[in-house]
This record gives structure tokens, sequence and C-alpha cells, in this order.
């Protein structure tokens, strides 16, 4: 059975209205194929990210790359131990922050950094002082550019964090909206990368054990792969908001959001569901 397009509708309205989002960029959305960071990508992200701020959006970026910045800084191209990862993201943070300062001051906007880890989310004290920040920032139309703290975490750089970071930030910030970007356009019936032939699931509800199902035998890797990023968008759509996870370097990837059209799988809020199958 499939999802009623009634409320398939309803959840990209809801998605197209929503006042605070949050944007988790990939890794793959920010480099190129030998791992370095892709100054296009990222102009192209922060084009799209000011489309949103033009429509008086509250923009919460959360970004991974700086591994793959800090490689392409000094010309290391491997990754094999987490101190090489650490080591590398402490050199490529800075790079990355320089040009996100510089593509978003094509627009006037400023950004802030904020690097974090699941300690800073899990003690109270902390992520009230984490959150009371944040206000601020869009307060004063800044836009919060948040990433793992790589060089203190471990166990976070090896299993694609970010995605449950952006879930527990979409959620512990009252957003109404997560879209998580990456090089594929969604969630398919299979792996696109190794079979032309499946078909995008265009929405996620009471059917996520299949779908997960469908993931976990299809996926080439569990470390940041599309695993996690479908267990974080269930996680926000759990507590009634809207997921979307689509392909970054689609055209006005976020326009098309904002406007309601079908791009990337969305993932239902659990209030809207109504006995909901793949589509």
């Amino acid at each position: 059975m499939s999802v009623p397009q009634t409320i398939v509708d309803d959840a990209r309205h809801a998605a197209a209205t929503a006042d605070r989002v949050i944007i988790k960029a990939g890794t793959n959305s920010l480099t190129d194929a030998t791992s370095n960071l892709d100054d296009e990508k990222l102009d192209k992200l922060v084009d799209d990210i000011a489309d949103l701020v033009e429509r008086n959006k509250e923009v919460i970026l959360v970004s991974s790359g700086a591994i793959g910045a800090g490689k392409g800084r000094v010309g290391y191209a491997a990754d094999d131990t987490v101190e090489e990862s650490q080591a590398l993201s402490t050199i490529g943070q800075s790079h990355l922050m320089r040009r996100y300062t510089e593509s978003f001051e094509r627009y006037g906007l400023t950004v802030a950094q904020i690097l974090i880890t699941d300690h800073d989310l899990e003690d109270m004290e902390r992520f009230t002082n984490f959150k009371n920040t944040i206000e601020t920032l869009l307060s004063w139309n800044v836009i919060p550019i948040i990433n793992e703290n790589d060089a203190v975490a471990t166990e976070e750089i090896r299993i694609g964090d970010n995605d449950m970071l952006s879930s527990s930030l979409a959620i512990g910030t009252e957003s109404d909206l997560l879209v998580t970007l990456t090089d594929v356009g969604g969630v398919y019936t299979g792996n696109p990368k190794q079979n032309d032939n499946v078909t995008r699931i265009n929405a996620v509800g009471t059917n996520y054990d299949e779908v997960e199902s469908i993931i976990e035998t299809s996926s080439e890797s569990k470390f940041g792969g599309i695993q996690t990023k479908v267990r974080g968008a269930r996680a926000v759509s759990e507590h009634g908001i809207p997921a979307i996870i689509a392909r970054s370097t689609e055209s006005d990837v976020l326009q098309q959001i904002v406007t309601e059209t079908s791009v990337g799988t969305i993932f239902i809020p659990v209030d809207d569901q109504n006995n909901t199958e793949i589509d």
C-alpha cells in the first residue's frame, strides 16, 4: 500500500512552511573525487542556503568535510588511523570555515562556528548553554555552522555521527525541518550506485522497518552511510518533525523543498502517519 498522496502533500507543506531549518551537509556534498574540499560544491550549498534566508527562514548548518579539507591543505591522502583523521580535521576545520565565511559574504551573511560532541548534548547544563548561544546567533541573523569536534572525538569519526548529531539538534533546538544533503537523491529500493533499476522511495512512514531492511542489505558501508541518515530522519519524524534526504547537487534543491516540489525522500511526521507504506 502506498503512502496516501494527501499525507505526503501535508508533510511536504509542513516542510515548505518550516520557520527553522537544520541543513546537514555530508562530506561527499563538499568534497571532490579525491576527497579534497570542492569550492564549487560549497558555493552551491551556500547559494541554496542564502535563498532560504531570503525567504526569512532561520537556518542552522551542520557541516562535515573538515577531514577532506585537511587532506587538500597538506596533500596527505591517507587517514588510516583515528589519530590521522583527528589531525587532518584540525587543519581542515579552519580552512572549511574560511571558505564558508568567504562564500556567505557574497550575500552579506555572517557565520559562526560551533564544535560539539555527544557529551555536550547529553549534559543538561552544557546543552542549555549551547542552545542559548544558538538562539542568540539566530536573533542576530547569524548562521551557526556546527560540526563534530573531531579533534577530541574518536568513534564519532567512524560512524557518521553528524547524521545523528543533526537529528538530535533538530529535536533539541525545536526546529521545524531537517534536510540531509548527500550524494544520492534520497532513499532507494536498492543501491543506486550499483543498480540503475532501483527506484526512489518518495515517502517513509510506518514502513520504516521495511526501508531499514532494504538499506541494511544494499549499503556499501555502515560508516557515515545511508543507514545513519535514515535513522536520524526517522528519529526526527518520531518527534513530529518532517525530514528530507536529498541530493546536494540537485538544482535549487532547497528551493524545491520550500515550494513543495517532490524532491528526495520525505519522512512523514508520526502524527501524520496513517498506515503509510512504500510509495
